[in-house]
């Protein structure tokens, strides 16, 4: 099942305090990115955060699922969607972790 973009809205709604984040559509569910990193993900309506040690420091005892068939499992925030502070420094704290996406290369038309 896709996600719904009126669910995707309340998403980025609930993100707001954090740094920059947007999505893009893809297959139709979406991506999350901040600073140019991907960070999470929505799918079926649920949001996913890659894991990271810190943000599994910061959770304590995250409750994990898979965004997809065969993906592996990450950070699934069901309890704390209600709480922008907390999921600001949630994002933060996994942005920082994440590395510098390497820049894609040019294709060469022949």
């Amino acid at each position: 099942m896709a996600s719904d973009r009126k669910y995707m809205d309340f998403v980025l709604d609930q993100l707001s305090k954090a740094e920059a984040v947007t999505c893009k559509s893809m297959f139709g569910e979406y991506g999350l990115y901040s600073e140019g990193k991907f960070f999470g993900m929505v799918c079926d309506n649920q949001l996913f955060i890659k894991t990271t040690a810190g943000g599994k420091e910061f959770i304590g005892e995250p409750v994990m699922g898979s965004p997809y068939p065969g993906a592996k499992p990450i950070f699934l925030i069901e309890d704390k969607l209600d709480d922008r502070d907390w999921l600001a420094d949630l994002i933060k704290i996994t942005v920082r972790e994440l590395p510098i996406p390497k820049p894609k290369k040019k294709k060469v038309r022949k």
